[in-house]
């Protein structure tokens, strides 16, 4: 097998291992973060009905502020903006997916934000 199918294998193994135990539903939803080399997307799923709830990532306005779009300072604003769009929709608490990313960098001042946006882990 090529380098490249067992890395492939590898992240999904990984990925699997967080989702066995992350489940969002109605009044906790999953809190999904995906991140490329340079943009922060972060979602929240109600897992039992499959739909999403609230989404943000670097929007225009954050790309303004910033110099370069995947940085940690982006990654705060959008934990910031996706707070604040969970408390207009009545959400407090989430289930927190990492995914198959380690926790720090950009995914822990995401999930950092969020946390002084009032939701709850």
């Amino acid at each position: 097998m090529s380098e490249q199918k067992l890395k492939e294998i590898r992240r999904i193994r990984r990925q699997n291992h967080v989702r066995r135990t992350v489940v969002g539903s109605v009044s906790r939803p999953r809190l999904t973060v995906f991140r490329s080399s340079k943009h922060i997307y972060a979602q929240l799923i109600d897992d039992t009905n499959g739909r999403t709830l609230a989404s943000s990532s670097n929007s225009p306005e954050i790309k303004k502020s910033m110099a370069y779009g995947g940085n940690v300072l982006a990654a705060k604003a959008v934990g910031k903006q996706l707070a604040e769009a969970a408390k207009s929709k009545g959400i407090s608490k989430v289930a927190f997916d990492r995914g198959y990313y380690r926790y720090h960098g950009r995914v822990k001042a995401l999930a950092d934000a969020a946390r002084e946006g009032g939701l709850q882990f």
